[in-house]
């Protein structure tokens, strides 16, 4: 298996495969919908990949998997520099082989090059396998994202 920073004439490969993280994540509850943001995804990809914020994974040329990352720059300043792994994703054939682990050390070791202090994720809260994995390899639980449906019979909400 070979980690490399790809081309950007890997950009529709790398969307089909962020396609595939879309739909399998909806499992856990993910709102995000997978070719409904096929657009939108290669224009973030095609960043990433011109930025340095994106590697693969491959085994004979073929895909196994994608980790996008970025540093934090947001309006506020704060007192360290983080970075933050925005997308990780194995295809399914290649799971529990290493390949997720060796994606995602190669994305911190280049965070800490870029100088950061610290790395954040997103994680499903259904998703047992992901967070499991992430513990495994020292991310502990930082901030909690809260989410309530709201009620879409208007009886329930002004009481009419």
């Amino acid at each position: 298996m070979e980690i490399t920073q790809p081309e950007t004439s890997a950009v529709d490969e790398l969307t089909d495969c962020w396609v595939e993280l879309a739909v399998d994540q909806q499992r856990y509850g993910s709102r995000l919908l997978g070719e409904e943001n096929r657009s939108a995804v290669a224009e973030t990809i095609a960043q990433h990949i011109v930025t340095d914020g994106l590697l693969v994974a491959r085994e004979d040329g073929e895909l196994l998997g994608f980790v996008m990352y970025k540093t934090a720059a947001g309006r506020y300043i704060q007192d360290k520099q983080t970075g933050v792994i925005v997308n990780l994703y194995v295809r399914p054939a290649s799971r529990n082989e290493g390949v997720g682990s060796s994606l995602l050390a190669a994305a911190e070791v280049e965070l800490a090059a870029a100088g950061v202090d610290s790395i954040t994720l997103e994680v499903l809260a259904a998703n047992d396998d992901a967070r499991r994995f992430y513990r495994r390899h020292e991310y502990e639980p930082h901030r909690v994202e809260l989410a309530k449906p709201t009620e879409n019979d208007t009886h329930s909400k002004g009481g009419h």
